[in-house]
């Protein structure tokens, strides 16, 4: 069965990569992936792909563009090397949060995105935790879209602080909040914010929920500036949280991530390893937990024609 299904793996995440082979029990295919002195992307595949079943990993993180480009380039290889089907493996999906027009003459980015990855050849995508659910529609190709959630819910049950309250850091990720606090039976709290402009700054404003006394989790799908992060976490201390602790799917940690996360008082930073994260960026803080296993298990899943959505009952 296996000599039917093709592993790629792209060069913005490899160790992720070679972590879902061992998981999946099939090989990295040889691919070449280089630049030309021009900065052109190239790709060779060395195998035969002719009427497999080929999977691509490749998360669309930093250099955003070039790791995008890199994976429409490595679908098209395959498109036409009579690949049988092509299913664009995504752990982070670059974008996400350009998913609406919310402005005058702006993009909705998350879609043009979502155009591209089709025209390039793909049959089907799985990515995790996207910014919006609505992004799922922005495809006309199937969509497995998969969630942390389990991954991190083990953590916390092997290791459950005492008066736990799972925090909802704005409006609009009070689903997912809530998805946590009922599978850890925990109670649930709200930060009420308001953004201001484009470049991600926002203002907290108050919490909803009682706080004083307990362990508090912050629950987020991306920590990018840490700036929202850490006024939600003055805040919740402001209002008697005894700690404070973050979840966070994908860790981007753009500059100056690092040193506001130093100076928080949050006690840890859970994320996955949807992203690499580089050792420049690691503090004690931070705890990496892998989605490999269960980016495996999806793989191996949708191989097989068995159920994905299973893995999240």
């Amino acid at each position: 069965m296996h000599n039917e299904l093709i592993l790629l793996a792209g060069t913005a995440h490899p160790e992720l990569a070679e972590q879902i082979s061992a998981h999946v029990g099939v090989p990295l295919s040889d691919m070449e992936v280089s630049k030309f002195a021009n900065d052109n992307t190239f790709c060779k595949i060395n195998e035969n792909v002719r009427q497999r079943d080929v999977y691509v990993i490749q998360p669309t993180c930093r250099p955003v563009n070039d790791n995008l480009m890199e994976l429409l380039i490595v679908m098209d290889a395959c498109k036409r090397a009579s690949a049988r089907s092509i299913t664009a493996v995504v752990p982070y999906y670059a974008y996400a949060r350009s998913d609406k027009k919310d402005q005058p003459r702006v993009p909705i980015t998350a879609k043009l995105v979502a155009d591209i990855i089709s025209a390039a050849g793909a049959n089907r995508i799985i990515c995790m935790d996207l910014h919006a659910e609505a992004i799922q529609g922005f495809f006309n190709i199937p969509v497995d879209h998969l969630y942390a959630l389990p991954v991190f819910i083990q953590h916390f049950k092997d290791r459950r602080p005492e008066g736990l309250v799972i925090v909802s850091p704005d409006a609009g990720g009070v689903a997912r909040a809530r998805a946590y606090a009922k599978r850890l039976e925990a109670d649930l709290a709200i930060i009420d914010k308001r953004r201001i402009g484009n470049m991600g700054a926002s203002e907290v404003l108050h919490v909803i929920g009682d706080v004083k006394g307990k362990s508090c989790v912050i629950v987020d799908d991306i920590i990018d500036t840490v700036g929202s992060m850490t006024n939600a976490v003055d805040i919740l201390v402001d209002q008697g949280a005894r700690e404070v602790r973050a979840v966070a799917v994908h860790a981007v940690l753009s500059d100056p991530a690092k040193d506001r996360l130093m100076k928080s008082s949050l006690v840890e930073v859970l994320v996955t390893d949807t992203v690499p994260v580089p050792p420049e960026k690691m503090i004690d803080k931070i705890r990496v937990l892998s989605i490999a296993p269960l980016l495996g298990e999806t793989i191996t899943r949708v191989f097989k024609g068995d159920s994905v959505s299973s893995l999240f009952v």
